[in-house]
């Protein structure tokens, strides 16, 4: 039987007066890559950070595995096996490459191997063990993007979320993104990915779901979706004149 590692029910979650999810039901097995694409402002990245209780559900569950994170305090949320690859990156600059992967120690409360973790890291992306001592902040963006991704897997997380991974990145910088994506998950990390680049996402997701002012609207396997003549018209610029 299919595990199913984080199940979203009927949430709602608003900013103040502004109401930006509304009834949404989405799941994410384990071993999974599962996508939601949305054009921007749709309420992506609220979904993802109304996982960890920032903004808190107003209504509806979320549940990872068997606890419902509505009931959990923010900061005891990571510590459960999540890891968030927040959008914008946010490295710390003038920290070295090393001690910015170090940081994403923090949420483990078991014991660790801090050599094994960095290890694995340096596997998937052996430029960040080359510049190891060298300052975050000097780093490409692509690179930037890179040692988020790789801080976010230094806790180990059962389940790592990321949030508009290829914002401001070049074509081919993006393509080895996800192609570094799909290898994470071939190594057994089930991904939940946030993203506009409604193309790639598709071309990577196992499945997808679309998200449209705060619903979804419409979901399949990524081939599905990626054939799909509204999704075409609507996010693949295809029949856009």
């Amino acid at each position: 039987m299919t595990e199913k590692l984080l199940d979203i029910r009927n949430l709602h979650a608003s900013y103040g007066p502004i109401t930006a999810l509304r009834g949404v039901d989405l799941h994410v097995n384990k071993g999974e890559i599962v996508a939601l694409i949305g054009s921007n402002g749709a309420g992506k990245s609220t979904l993802l950070l109304s996982i960890f209780g920032s903004p808190k559900a107003k209504e509806g569950d979320i549940r990872f595995l068997s606890h419902e994170l509505t009931l959990i305090p923010p900061h005891d949320v990571a510590p459960l096996g999540l890891a968030l690859v927040p959008e914008g990156r946010h490295i710390f600059p003038k920290m070295t490459i090393e001690e910015n992967l170090l940081m994403g120690l923090v949420s483990r409360r078991d014991q660790f191997e801090e050599d094994r973790e960095l290890e694995r890291v340096h596997q998937l992306f052996p430029k960040l063990k080359e510049r190891r001592t060298q300052r975050a902040g000097t780093l490409s963006g692509g690179e930037q993007q890179m040692l988020a991704i790789g801080r976010a897997l230094m806790s180990h997380p059962k389940l790592l979320l990321l949030d508009e991974p290829s914002l401001g990145l070049a074509p081919l910088i993006v393509k080895d993104i996800f192609r570094i994506l799909k290898e994470i998950a071939a190594r057994g990390t089930t991904i939940f990915l946030v993203e506009q680049n409604a193309g790639q996402a598709l071309k990577l997701a196992d499945r997808a779901y679309v998200l449209v002012q705060g619903e979804i609207k419409m979901s399949g396997t990524g081939a599905e979706l990626l054939t799909n003549t509204q999704i075409k018209e609507a996010y693949l610029g295809e029949g856009l004149h």
